[in-house]
């Protein structure tokens, strides 16, 4: 797919603030309809606000953030304004299901869009295409921006090998098509006045979509291209839900709004009424239905319910519906927050639930409880598991030598019962992300039974005869034990991230007197932490070293109103509430909060309410002094030891009161060291000129020096008067600074906000006036922003050396801020306006204390009115030779864990890796990974390799392509390796098992890339390849015995016979759905396989009703062989139905096929009718009746009826003519279809490996193409000594098979797909070395 790549839509300083990328969301609402959405590599992507976050969930932590612009302004307003309006609110999230590109000789990965893509829908009605690798939106689609319908539910739809479109939901039910390359919308569907809940992709053909609507309106759309509306195929169907909820809701809606048109999605009109709709991944045709109170199995083929089942007592309403990919088994979230597991009974559609789980345990959660808006299951956990069960079933020497891990989720070589596991997610509302794990486990005996089926069905596949005695077998011990199944659900993970809307910020700046105090001659260290306090009364202490929530503390019941540091590990806070109606007042609460300890202790608690509620909190920088502001009431003086003493009240009428700032440090005379450097990274520093700056340090220190124990602070009245007070000890005195001129005494504005430190005070006033005044010299000056109201001002910190002093960050009342720099010659030409991310409105905002050194970047922390947390690199132009980005050091990112997501490297780089574990390397490169992860990071040892011993590492000298490209490529993984970024300890385990056969390692390869079709291909490709092996040694598995004839028997038995339920079919009765193949039926070829699935599906539609129902059960009947149970339906049709002529001439020719008898009878009861026309099924039907099944098999394959054709073929077909039904199948599904991958296996499986190796070079996948090559040479070895032909006949044959027909050595495609695979290799070799290694 090619997407043009336009410039990121953010400002151009983003792109140097990449050292300072720190981001934390806040937490999601029901404003953001429950979007979420879990790539295959396991990447969760979900909507918080008006941003999206991305989450890697195998070691939950945060990958980052990215917040959406806001809407652009077509007026002619100014810049200003329309980066002053907020982003909307992101409704649906969609990951591209691109995989990673491997054409690199056609294309340059650097220029190109990545395969990370996410497909973003808001309340607005815009769509966006995002790439994490830029961190921000590719290009918006072209919607309608007038009618600003919100997006529902987005979905990507193949149409093309390599192209996907967008379908979206839009409005209240409006459906529409989009071409990614060109944005443009090409179909369009209004589906009113039914409401558009969901949209869902088919796992069996891309190219195949539903929409639901809460009425019970299902439509289906196949797309067959992208340029118009005729490449469209409709169905509508309905289900026969119960919306009298719905019915009443409207109703209340149309009263509300008076007759205007609604434009809004089903999200935010109702947000408590939610439908959801899943594609089962075991049963084609078959969708999963939830509505508030009912669930349904319903059929799209046979357009009917199989299943409804009511709201279970107790619970809540229904939120969502999540088939397992292992197991047939169904997760439903409700409403309240729990998760109910329903199983289906064998051999019926019936599921019964069997486990009611809470989401959200009760203990430690706060009151109310949060409530759970999204569930995500993980699709990677069963093709990993489909992995690993491959390798314990196939004859690797050491698959089960590795030391166990009864931790390990897919470690099933230990005694336990374990038959699936299942990673679930659930995100609640106070921030937090839970990671479940869902267990399937036998009890009793049933364990020996199960384990032993996977060992019968594998050695089924190496047999030629007695094939239907032992699947018969298998499933008859499964079956037995398939009710003793208990599942359980356990914790296994969490993240927490912002609780609540942020309502404050503090940033610690301890001052010299705080550690003085401590003791040392060193500044204290201010600590990479940041308090936000929180609208439910939550103090959350960020880590921006580690961008996460270090600490999490419940202060307060309600919203905290005012948050200050006491130096660097302690917090003091308060929040108040109004008393009752008969006391009347405020009673206030203030909290000091210890960072070490955890506890929170109240101070100033009095027994009655209070007249004036408390305004602001000022701490000094030490610590140890705090004035409390209340409203219309004297301000209190307090000393904040271990019990806090009140030291007195100033009565005077203040507006603003601010402490002074720690001064800048002066350098060591002996040369400062870098431990020294880092002990002062938290300190600021004063605002003056250059030319006065070394005489004003000199000047400061020296007063500083008589009294290190006295800070002050400078204030502002009402009457517009300033003043400095200084405290010591108990006493509070006057400053006696040098006043400035009389005109500087504002008259026409309130003071609003003061920043002070010495020897400067900076003031803004309500008109957007600054002015700043030196407190020592009486200097002053000011000027106008011509802004609004000014309601914050910060000090920038400073480090020795600055050129300037006079930095200060301004946020203004309409929630924008600037910076300024007071030392310039013109401070509002010079001012940077609101440098990065418009479309944020800023509730609080400071700088971070951790420069060291001057060409350290100024880094702002900004509260965000979208309750998100952002850091922002502030850079302003300096020409002074030597200052500059290429002169500072990059911030690293600490992390608790390693990040292990091989999906994030860079694109050459997770190439490289892919190849290196497609090639084979030992476990033991993997082993420094493990280790990283079980410690912490200071007991990490770097005991690795040399990059000279790197060739020892490769399992054996690869077979293809250049010998020394491997080691290349491990020297350039060699970073990723030593951090442990590469595979955790589980995949490492698994990877451990896998790394001595070529197929399976391949399909590891590709789950880790969460390219699971991929990975299922290379799982089936040992088996088609018997298969086709087994059909050219004269032994392929003898087809399934047709149903036996009935023998004479007169026609009152007869007739009672065909009138039951029919002819028992074989295998159908006894099958276990646990240890059911999961997502590896969607690669199915065997007979056996066809038929089987065909076969199970026969009960599940006795029950239908309907002359429609009735002749597709007949159509499934003559396709599995079952000719009499045929008859009998077909004999059933009443005479005045209008399928009676072309029933009864079917009757009568199946019944000819099966007996005498049964003819006779079918004639007795049909009379002699006019045949007329009738549907391309039925002529079907009488070819199988005189037995051409050939014909009946193209004829299925021209009316569409691919799979139906595959099942008659399998029952009744062999040898070639089977092989040239599964290669016009695998035709269609390549070119059709556009699924490479299940093409590949029915190519394989019918012998036409050229085709196979024909398709993967026209999908430019060379190294594909080349380890196709090697695993089909390494099966087809392993088959050829494993054949005992002793006999003269037997070693011919073995002679005739020493090469595979179409991978001759010599033949010239193969030698070409060689040479390709060099080229790429050399390719990926310097794209490798051309990028930098990806730099958390």
């Amino acid at each position: 797919m090619s997407i043009q790549q336009q410039r990121p839509l953010t400002d151009s300083s983003s792109s140097s603030s990449s050292s300072w990328d720190c981001t934390l969301p806040g937490p999601p609402s029901r404003n953001n309809g429950g979007s979420a959405d879990l790539s295959p590599s396991g990447l969760l992507a979900y909507a918080s606000g008006s941003s999206i976050t991305v989450i890697d969930t195998h070691s939950m932590q945060l990958v980052l953030v990215i917040p959406l612009p806001p809407p652009s302004s077509h007026s002619s307003t100014s810049n200003l304004a329309s980066n002053s309006s907020l982003s909307p609110f992101v409704t649906s999230v969609r990951w591209s299901p691109h995989p990673l590109r491997r054409d690199l000789l056609s294309h340059d990965p650097s220029t190109s869009p990545s395969h990370l893509l996410l497909a973003s829908g808001d309340r607005q009605g815009r769509i966006a295409i995002l790439d994490l690798r830029v961190k921000a939106p590719l290009l918006f689609l072209e919607t309608d921006s007038n009618a600003k319908l919100g997006i529902q539910d987005l979905c990507w739809i193949h149409t093309r090998l390599d192209y996907w479109i967008l379908a979206a939901l839009a409005g209240p039910s409006l459906l529409s098509l989009y071409n990614v390359s060109t944005g443009r919308c090409f179909f369009k569907y209004d589906a009113s006045p039914e409401f558009f809940s969901c949209i869902q992709r088919d796992p069996f053909d891309a190219r195949h979509f539903c929409a639901l609507g809460l009425k019970g309106f299902l439509l289906s759309v196949r797309v067959v291209g992208d340029t118009s509306e005729n490449d469209v195929v409709l169905k509508e169907l309905m289900i026969r839900t119960d919306s009298t909820d719905m019915q009443k809701l409207e109703r209340d809606m149309s009263g509300a709004g008076a007759g205007t048109p609604n434009t809004s999605p089903a999200l935010a009109v109702f947000p408590q009424y939610i439908a959801r709709l899943a594609f089962s991944p075991h049963w084609k045709h078959l969708v999963f239905v939830t509505f508030p109170r009912e669930f349904f199995v319903f059929d799209l083929q046979y357009e009917t319910a199989l299943f409804t089942a009511g709201l279970p007592r107790g619970c809540g309403k229904f939120m969502d519906v999540l088939p397992d990919p292992n197991i047939e088994s169904i997760y439903c979230a409700h409403l309240d927050g729990r998760l109910s597991t329903w199983r289906r009974k064998e051999g019926e559609q019936v599921h019964v639930m069997c486990m009611m789980e809470e989401l959200i345990p009760s203990i430690g959660t706060s009151v109310p409880s949060p409530s759970v808006l999204a569930v995500v299951i993980s699709l990677s956990d069963s093709t990993l598991q489909n992995v690993h069960k491959h390798c314990s079933d196939s004859d690797v020497p050491h698959a089960c030598a590795v030391d166990m891990d009864f931790d390990n989720p897919f470690d099933f070589c230990d005694e336990s019962n374990v038959i699936s596991k299942t990673h679930l997610i659930s995100i609640s509302d106070d921030g937090k992300l839970w990671n479940w794990l869902l267990t399937a486990e036998a009890t009793g005996d049933a364990q020996k039974d199960i384990k032993n089926l996977g060992t019968d069905i594998n050695k089924l596949q190496l047999s030629e005869t007695k094939a239907e005695t032992k699947v018969t077998s298998a499933n008859d011990n499964a079956v037995k034990q398939s009710d003793d199944v208990l599942f359980k659900i356990s914790l296994v993970g969490q993240l927490q991230l912002l609780s609540s809307t942020v309502t404050m910020l503090a940033v610690p700046s301890p001052s010299l007197t705080a550690t003085l105090a401590r003791g040392g001659n060193y500044p204290a260290v201010a600590v990479p932490l940041i308090a936000l306090g929180t609208q439910n009364g939550t103090i959350d202490v960020i880590d921006v070293s580690a961008n996460a929530v270090a600490s999490s503390f419940s202060a307060h019941s309600g919203v905290v109103r005012g948050l200050r540091w006491l130096g660097n590990s302690r917090l003091v806070s308060f929040s108040y509430t109004q008393g009752n109606e008969k006391t009347g007042g405020y009673i206030n609460r203030l909290v000091v909060t210890c960072l070490r300890s955890g506890l929170n202790r109240t101070f100033r608690v009095l027994q009655k309410p209070e007249r004036a509620p408390i305004r602001a909190l000022r701490a000094s920088s030490s610590g140890r002094y705090l004035l409390i502001l209340f409203r219309d009431a004297p301000v209190e003086v307090w000393a904040m030891t271990k019990t806090p003493i009140m030291l007195r009240s100033l009565a005077l009428p203040f507006t603003v009161l601010e402490w002074t700032l720690p001064t800048v440090p002066r350098p060591l005379q002996n040369g400062p060291s870098r431990q020294s450097l880092l002990s002062k990274e938290g300190t600021a520093a004063e605002t003056s000129s250059p030319t006065k700056a070394s005489s004003t340090d000199s000047k400061v220190s020296s007063e500083g020096s008589h009294d290190d124990s006295s800070e002050s602070f400078a204030f502002a009245l009402v009457n517009g008067a300033l003043g400095v007070f200084e405290v010591h000890g108990r006493r509070i005195r006057d400053f006696r600074p040098k006043w400035p001129s009389a005109s500087f005494v504002p008259s026409d504005g309130l003071v609003t906000a003061m920043a002070y430190r010495l020897p400067h005070v900076v003031m803004g006033d309500r008109s957007g006036n600054i002015r700043w005044w030196d407190v020592t010299t009486g200097q002053s000056s000011s000027f106008n922003t011509h802004r609004e109201g000014i309601r914050r001002i910060k000090f920038s910190p400073v480090v020795p050396g600055d050129r300037s002093r006079g930095r200060i960050a301004v946020l203004f009342y309409d929630n924008t801020f600037s910076v300024f720099d007071l030392d310039s010659q013109d401070p509002l030409a010079n001012s940077l306006l609101q440098p990065q991310h418009p479309g944020t409105l800023v509730l609080e905002l400071d700088w971070l204390p951790l420069r060291t050194d001057k060409n350290d970047p100024l880094v702002l922390c900004i509260a965000g009115a979208d309750s998100s947390f952002r850091l922002f690199e502030v850079n302003i132009s300096d020409k002074r030779p030597g200052y500059g980005p290429q002169a500072r050091s990059l911030k690293e990112r600490f992390r608790p864990m390693p990040l292990c997501s091989p999906i994030l490297l860079p694109t050459p780089h997770a190439l490289a890796l892919r190849m290196i574990l497609q090639l084979g390397v030992k476990p033991s490169f993997f082993s420094l990974c493990a280790t990283i992860m079980d410690r912490r990071p200071g007991e990490i040892t770097r005991n690795v390799s040399s990059v000279a011993d790197l060739r020892s590492y490769m399992i054996d000298v690869p077979p293809v392509g250049d010998s020394v490209v491997p080691e290349l490529l491990l020297k350039v993984l060699e970073p990723y390796r030593k951090e442990g970024c590469l595979l955790d300890g589980e995949r490492a385990s698994l990877y451990a098992n896998v790394s001595e056969g070529s197929a399976i390692r391949f399909a590891f390869a590709a789950a880790i890339f969460g390219e699971s079709s991929e990975a299922l291909f290379w799982l089936q490709l040992p088996q088609a390849l018997k298969h086709l092996m087994n059909k050219l040694v004269h032994k392929s598995p003898q087809r399934l015995p047709e149903p036996a004839s009935t023998s004479e028997v007169d026609d009152v038995a007869m007739l009672s016979r065909i009138t039951s339920k029919g002819k028992s079919i074989p295998g159908t009765e006894k099958r276990n759905g646990l240890q059911h193949k999961g997502q590896l039926r969607l690669m199915a070829f065997e007979q056996q396989e066809l038929w089987e699935s065909a076969s199970e599906r026969i009960p599940w539609h006795e029950k239908l009703e309907g002359e429609e129902a009735i002749q597709n059960r007949v159509h499934e009947l003559v396709s599995v062989g079952n000719l009499e149970a045929a008859v009998s339906l077909l004999l059933s049709t009443p005479p005045e139905s209008s399928y009676f002529n072309a029933n009864a001439l079917r009757a009568v020719a199946l019944s000819s096929a099966v007996s005498r008898s049964l003819l006779e009878l079918a004639v007795k009861v049909v009379a002699a009718n006019m045949v007329r026309t009738d549907r391309s099924l039925s002529g079907t039907h009488l070819l199988c009746a005189v037995g051409r099944y050939q014909e009946a098999c193209s004829q299925l394959q021209d009316a569409g009826c691919w799979t139906d054709a595959a099942t008659l073929a399998a029952t009744h077909l062999k040898g070639s003519d089977y092989a040239r039904v599964l290669q016009r199948w695998a035709e269609h599904v390549l070119h059709t279809e556009h699924n490479i991958w299940r093409a590949l296996i029915l190519y394989v499986a019918a012998g036409a490996l050229q085709e196979a190796l024909a398709a993967l070079r026209e999908a430019q996948q060379p190294d594909t193409a080349a380890m196709f090559i090697l695993a089909c040479r390494e099966i087809h070895a392993e088959f050829i000594a494993a054949l005992d032909l002793d006999d003269e006949s037997g070693l011919s044959m073995k002679d005739k098979l020493l090469t595979l027909p179409g991978l001759d050595p010599e033949n010239e495609d193969v030698i070409a797909v060689g040479e390709y695979y060099g080229q790429y290799q050399r390719t990926l070799v310097h794209l490798c070395m051309d990028s930098q290694p990806f730099s958390d």
